[in-house]
């Protein structure tokens, strides 16, 4: 069997299985090889209830002593019991698990394994899962897989359907150079798919990650440097001329720029007015006036007699950056006609949209990718700003860059990274920070606790909602059983429900739900309709709700410092004070040492610095950082001495020429690194 085989070629996938599969993006038997484990589940011994300590995750044994207690609260059910390992007992609490008494029997001894709360002198555990003694001994000491998951799939699935096509694929090709391997010392391709899902220890899953990720950094850089060879130099066909429209705006602002501004400002505009197209990278932190800068792009463009369009990655972003354009035309009479195109537009409004675009009519688009479908023609297309460049690759760029001739490219991202490390990642753009944030911006207030301090942090947000505010609550997972110990948005929420006041409006938000009802639930919060959000990352890009004043982040620990100063920049951003309450469900001190760097600064960029010297290739387990380019599996920070090698390699590998078949393939293909 092929690689190329569609997924309904292996036994027992269906018609239904392959359709939940194809939720994922997985059609063939290449795209379930690269459907890399979201993480692994270390089967330990057991620990005696005596050592048990807050925010500890462990397997206890322990025998029912009693009866099941169940109440039920509105829509969800708390059943709690306890047990007794001879010495001690443990109270356990599970939410909406009807089935809870005929799992397990008064008197019978189990394992129950999960994240320890409650106090040293009562300890606790919430949704344990259950496992039977021989059933846990066979999972002792080995690396369980837990993949990615879409509702209807289960992991024991994804597992099974995994072990047949490694046992089944005679076309796994190895790409690589044999010299790039042996001088990078890189297992061979066949062996890290192996090594990934299905490691017989540590020490060969981090071989098998090492090369993947390996392949993912070498692979982007090839392309990006060959989409640079091409672009590079390209001669201005329209520079713009400076005109009184920037000078006024300026001055009629109700704010002065800072000096980081003023600077990128003029960096931007001399490409403007220069001999060769713009290709320029504006980084800054959130809140740090990025967006101030693409506008006086946009209105030097438009004043010129030329079109602007700025991408955005959510339709609410766009929509939020087309009203603030549009409130900026009416309160200082800026020469920006401008026009939303998103997807959900009807059929008459896109029409409409498209004759404006192309008639000159509108001279500022904005929206999401539907900026680069076919039907939308522009009349002179002049200058491309894309927001939260990450979130879009190099070929969603050229494609929108392609609409007009030569045209300028400003791409903009919130997400700090390293100059050494952004030097390699944005090969073909120029680089301009923004180091410094407006004076009249309250700093956000933080701290880094443990689990026990959740139900003070309860009382401090609905402090905040009783004065009319909103908060977040970050999870790492979106449902229960995808890694245990980590909370999840869908219980999470429903344990909410329990705390709050009915009259407190509680919802959860996640990436697995359909583009409509994440954009309802972030329109809703937005308006202030929604109290408590309940989310994963996704928030990260795509909201501004000045009316947030909370953010709390559980497991903490399990994220990068990087990807947490990019969450907490979705509060902050109003006139009242922040607070961001970091909860760590690890006690190990050098994890509360790392989570302090936080509590200390606000400073984006010295917190990129302190991931990238913190993050060493021991934390395999963490959470990816989605907020740094959507690659598949590697993690900027955690990887960078492998990006830096994959760096190299791509110099010297292009330096010689040489290409074969099969990695010419590979360049060419997007699958293996998202963000191209």
């Amino acid at each position: 069997m092929h690689v190329t085989a569609e997924i309904r070629s292996l036994k027992g996938v269906g018609e239904k299985t392959a359709s939940l599969f194809g939720k994922l993006g997985i059609d063939t038997i290449q795209d379930l090889l690269r459907h890399y484990p979201a993480g692994y589940d270390t089967f330990r011994d057991t620990v005696p209830m005596r050592e048990l300590a807050p925010g500890m995750f462990c397997a206890v044994r322990g025998v029912l002593t009693g009866g099941i207690a169940a109440r039920k609260g509105g829509r969800l059910t708390v059943s709690t019991c306890r047990i007794s390992d001879g010495t001690d007992t443990l109270s356990l609490t599970f939410f909406n698990i009807p089935y809870l008494k005929n799992m397990i029997k008064p008197g019978e001894t189990y394992i129950f394994r999960g994240t320890v709360s409650g106090n040293a002198d009562t300890p606790k555990m919430e949704q344990p899962a259950v496992y039977g003694v021989e059933a846990y001994e066979k999972l002792r000491d080995t690396l369980q897989p837990r993949y990615p998951l879409t509702g209807g799939l289960t992991n024991h699935a994804v597992t099974k359907a995994m072990r047949q096509a490694l046992s089944l694929c005679d076309g796994i090709d190895e790409y690589l150079p044999d010299e790039i391997r042996q001088y990078y010392q890189l297992t061979s391709y066949r062996e890290s798919l192996e090594g990934i899902h299905f490691p017989e220890n540590e020490a060969m899953l981090r071989q098998a990650r090492r090369r993947l990720v390996f392949d993912e950094f070498f692979l982007f850089i090839v392309r990006l440097r060959k989409s640079r060879e091409c672009s590079i130099r390209i001669r201005n066909p329209h520079p713009l001329t400076e005109t009184a429209d920037t000078v006024r705006f300026l001055e009629r602002l109700p704010y002065t720029l800072t000096d980081a501004q003023k600077r990128v400002w003029e960096e931007v505009k001399a490409d403007l007015q220069g001999e060769t197209v713009m290709n320029r990278l504006i980084q800054g932190d959130v809140g740090s006036g990025k967006t101030v800068i693409a506008i006086l792009a946009l209105l030097l463009t438009v004043a010129n007699g030329c079109q602007g369009a700025m991408m955005a990655p959510t339709e609410v972003l766009a929509r939020q950056h087309c009203e603030s354009i549009r409130e900026m035309t009416a309160a200082y009479g800026l020469p920006f006609r401008p026009a939303l195109l998103t997807g959900s537009l009807t059929a008459k409004e896109k029409r409409e949209c498209y004759r404006r675009i192309e008639s000159g009519e509108a001279n500022v688009i904005i929206g999401t990718h539907a900026l680069i479908q076919e039907k939308a023609v522009y009349r002179n297309l002049t200058l491309v700003v894309t927001d939260e460049q990450h979130r879009f690759g190099v070929r969603q760029r050229e494609a929108l860059a392609g609409k007009g001739m030569d045209t300028h490219v400003l791409v903009m991202s919130a997400t700090p990274i390293p100059r050494t490390l952004a030097i390699i990642l944005y090969g073909d753009l120029h680089i301009s920070v923004i180091d410094e944030l407006p004076r009249d911006r309250l700093p956000i207030k933080n701290c880094v606790v443990d689990t026990g301090y959740r139900r003070k942090a309860y009382r401090f947000i609905g402090g905040e909602i009783a004065k009319g505010r909103q908060a977040y609550v970050i999870c790492p997972m979106v449902e229960e059983g995808e890694m245990e110990g980590l909370e999840n948005v869908t219980a999470y929420a429903e344990k909410l429900k329990t705390v709050f006041p009915r009259q407190v409006q509680i919802a959860c938000l996640h990436g697995r739900m359909k583009a409509a009802e994440k954009k309802r639930i972030m329109e809703a919060f937005g308006k202030g309709d929604i109290d408590i959000l309940v989310s994963t990352t996704v928030i990260e890009v795509g909201i501004n709700v000045p009316n947030a004043t909370v953010m709390m982040v559980e497991n903490a620990e399990r994220f990068g410092l990087a990807q947490l100063h990019q969450l907490r920049g979705r509060v902050g951003r109003g006139k009242e004070q922040s607070y961001c309450i970091f909860v760590s469900s690890s006690g190990a001190e050098h994890t509360m040492e790392r989570l302090s760097v936080l509590q200390k600064s606000n400073d984006g960029f010295l917190i990129a610095g302190e991931d990238l010297r913190r993050r060493g290739p021991g934390d395999l387990f963490g959470i990816r950082q989605s907020g740094s380019l959507a690659f598949r599996i590697g993690d900027i920070y955690q990887d960078a001495k492998v990006l830096q090698e994959a760096g190299e390699a791509a110099d010297r590998f292009l330096k010689e020429g040489a290409v074969s078949d099969a990695l010419e393939q590979a360049i060419a293909s997007p699958v293996d690194f998202r963000s191209i």
